[in-house]
């Protein structure tokens, strides 16, 4: 049902949105969470299109209102979370889907951030105690610019690491902070580079 879908948007998708992805490789097999800044609400959906295998989705309860986008939203992998509190449903369901095999998609800044450089925001706890929970790698991604209708645009993804200096360890506040440190390190790695792609084209 997944690849349906998929395939139902993948037309529409690339021709109003048509956005390359560089550093498919990167992409390990089996479970891993897939750490990305967020421009859009669109940017889940144009990532799920752009990439075959099934991958899961956190996405804001708010983006259900719209019964129709919801359903499109289930249907590609989107896991429903309410941000204004401890959604201790959504953080089980996200550990069981990382220790079932399954890949992760997060915007670890939780919140769409817009500036001039696409300079990152705060890194919140969520990535990183899943990370460590779950004994998985994380993937860096980043993408250039909003989606805007015919622009052409880029979604860089680097190499994966993992956090395993903390399995094990007590995460209180402080560990994931630390934790959280390297994961904005690394995400600011591959900010860098997909700039430079900006640059030569000047």
């Amino acid at each position: 049902m997944f690849h349906f879908f998929q395939f139902l948007l993948a037309l529409p998708i690339r021709m109003l949105f048509p956005t390359k992805i560089i550093g498919k490789e990167n992409i390990p097999k089996g479970a891993c969470i897939l750490s990305s800044n967020h421009t859009s609400n669109l940017d889940a959906v144009i990532f799920a299109v752009k990439t075959w295998e099934k991958k899961y989705y956190l996405a804001k309860k708010e983006l259900f209102k719209n019964k129709l986008f919801g359903f499109f939203l289930k249907k590609l992998g989107a896991v429903k979370i309410d941000r204004q509190s401890n959604d201790v449903l959504a953080i089980k369901n996200c550990l069981k889907l990382l220790k079932n095999n399954k890949k992760l998609f997060i915007f670890p800044e939780g919140t769409r951030v817009h500036n001039e450089n696409m300079e990152l925001g705060e890194i919140k706890q969520g990535v990183t105690m899943f990370a460590i929970k779950a004994k998985v790698p994380i993937v860096p991604i980043f993408i250039l610019r909003q989606p805007k209708l015919f622009r052409r645009n880029k979604i860089f993804i680097g190499k994966p690491f993992t956090l395993e200096e903390f399995y094990g360890r007590r995460l209180d506040s402080e560990e994931l902070g630390k934790a959280g440190e390297i994961v904005l390190a690394k995400m600011e790695e591959i900010r860098q580079q997909s700039l430079k792609s900006l640059t030569k084209k000047k």
